[in-house]
């Protein structure tokens, strides 16, 4: 019969012979964790500075796809009446911004509230080949998806989209049944905001080299900086201590990844189109003052008298509520047919801001859904 080996002794590490060794191991854990926290925290800044890529939240079809721009279908099946157009902005930001997030989302907001034809406009990222195009190509092509709409549209423009569904509702006056503007500088001299201050103090020569350095282009990275230097500790320190102290919370992040999808990833555009607009449109204000010219004529933005609705934010800092309302004056629609709103909040938050959306923007879709002639 063989004799047991003896057992190893178990060390007491309640006593204070082993409390180094034991500070020791805890330190060296805590170490592991501190490591993968921060490859967690790196990898998650990657993601969100471009690494992950817009894309519009709800289902939909493309109807046309078009040099500038996919039309993208949200109707309901079976829908009939006068379509409505969502133009979104093509000023930096891709058209996510109208369809951002499931349960927060312009497009299904409108659905939801009645607006059963529903279109919106997807804009292209520019290519060098398309850096001499000019605001003419977009409005043409813009009137091509009214046209192949029926010819007629209630226009929804939100921010840049706006002043370019005015223009085309100048121009075409039988073409837009409706307009909704949401946060769209028509007269761009209005208002005390720092955007106008910068506009009038910078001269052309400084955005002309600003597409010069693009090869041709105003590129969406440059933007993307500009943006940003209005409240550059908020992007270049807050936002990463944000980022380190919710690295573990999924809620957090989710949030968090669906926002930088549509602000981290900016459109190119096309270098004569951007110093078109800044000379014309927020140096000179040609639109509001009649003398803008598009598609071979000037417009007046007196033919416009159809029903008007305007949403502006209390405290947007991009396009001031005056630049908005202005439209109220210098549009030939009569005081019974202009519905004005201000709404909290900042300029982004009138397009997927969930109060917004929730509070505002089912109004402006039973008041689109009003428009339609009887029968």
């Amino acid at each position: 019969m063989s004799t047991p080996s003896p057992t190893a002794p178990v060390p007491n590490i309640n006593s204070p012979f082993f409390w180094p060794m034991q500070l020791a191991a805890s330190l060296a854990e805590q170490g592991m964790e501190l490591a993968a926290r921060n490859v967690k925290f790196l990898d998650e800044e990657v993601r969100l500075h471009g690494g992950i890529k817009p894309q519009l939240a709800t289902a939909h079809t493309q109807r046309l796809k078009l040099r500038t721009l996919d039309l993208c279908d949200y109707s309901a099946p079976g829908a009939k009446g006068i379509p409505t157009l969502v133009n979104a902005p093509y000023a930096g930001h891709t058209s996510m911004i109208a369809d951002y997030h499931e349960g927060q989302s312009l497009m299904q907001t409108l659905k939801a509230s009645g607006v059963r034809d529903l279109f919106l406009t997807d804009w292209h990222s520019a290519t060098l080949d398309m850096k001499d195009l000019e605001v003419d190509q977009y409005l043409g092509e813009l009137l091509a998806c009214v046209d192949d709409l029926g010819g007629r549209v209630n226009l929804v423009g939100l921010c840049q989209g706006g002043w370019m569904g005015a223009m085309l509702a100048a121009r075409y006056p039988d073409k837009v049944a409706s307009l909704v503007l949401a946060g769209s500088p028509i007269d761009t001299h209005a208002g005390k905001g720092p955007l106008v201050k910068m506009v009038k103090e910078s001269p052309m020569g400084f955005y002309a080299d600003l597409v010069a350095s693009g090869g041709g282009l105003m590129l969406g990275k440059t933007m993307l900086a500009g943006w940003k230097n209005m409240h550059p500790e908020q992007h270049y320190v807050q936002e990463h201590i944000d980022l380190y102290e919710h690295i573990d919370d999924p809620v957090w992040l989710s949030k968090t990844e669906a926002f930088e999808r549509w602000y981290e990833n900016p459109l190119d555009l096309p270098g004569r189109w951007y110093l078109q607009v800044i000379d014309q449109l927020f140096k000179r204000n040609l639109l509001a003052k009649g003398d803008y010219v598009a598609l071979g004529r000037k417009l007046d933005l007196k033919t416009i008298t159809c029903p008007l609705y305007l949403l502006a934010g209390e405290s947007d800092d991009i396009t001031g509520h005056e630049q908005v309302f202005a439209a109220e004056h210098l549009m030939g629609t009569s005081e019974a047919h202009i519905h004005k709103r201000m709404v909290p909040g900042g300029h982004v938050g009138l397009f997927m801001g969930a109060r917004t959306l929730k509070e505002a923007w089912p109004e402006i879709a039973a008041w689109i859904v009003q428009q339609e002639p009887p029968g």
